[in-house]
């Protein structure tokens, strides 16, 4: 089964939960209060869950997008950075967050590093995806 026939939300939902039992993939210290981007005012609310959502996603995006860099993902999970009135700009989400997570996902040998092109899945993670996304589709009946 694929990871494109399920919807994206209950897929990063499922992985992350399954995510927490990998002994590699931790918060770091102090994550809790380090804001998704520098035009964010607030840490994300949900702080316990945060960084497996994060690296969940991470994973989805990597899987169907890779092979991608940090800078790509950053475009990824940025927004809008509105100052003053006038015109919004975009603006890139934090790369530390990103990259931690993607070093955190290559020690637990989700990820690979493609010399000269970015990260792409591993054998071993193309098939937790593939497992999760059908265990997710086999329960939905």
């Amino acid at each position: 089964m694929s990871i494109y026939v399920v919807s994206p939300e209950k897929t990063v939902s499922v992985i992350a939960e399954k995510l927490k039992e990998f002994p590699e993939i931790s918060p770091p210290e102090g994550s809790e209060f380090w804001k998704t981007a520098f035009f964010k005012e607030l840490a994300p609310l949900d702080s316990e869950n945060f960084w497996y959502i994060r690296c969940a996603s991470i994973l989805r995006k990597v899987k169907k997008y890779g092979p991608i860099g940090v800078n790509k993902l950053r475009k990824f999970y940025g927004g809008r950075n509105r100052k003053g009135p006038g015109l919004h700009h975009s603006a890139k989400g934090s790369g530390k967050i990103i990259r931690v997570a993607l070093q955190q996902l290559e020690n637990a040998n989700l990820i690979k590093k493609k010399e000269k092109e970015g990260r792409v899945v591993s054998a071993e993670g193309t098939s937790f995806l593939e497992r999760t996304a059908y265990s997710i589709l086999r329960h939905k009946t």
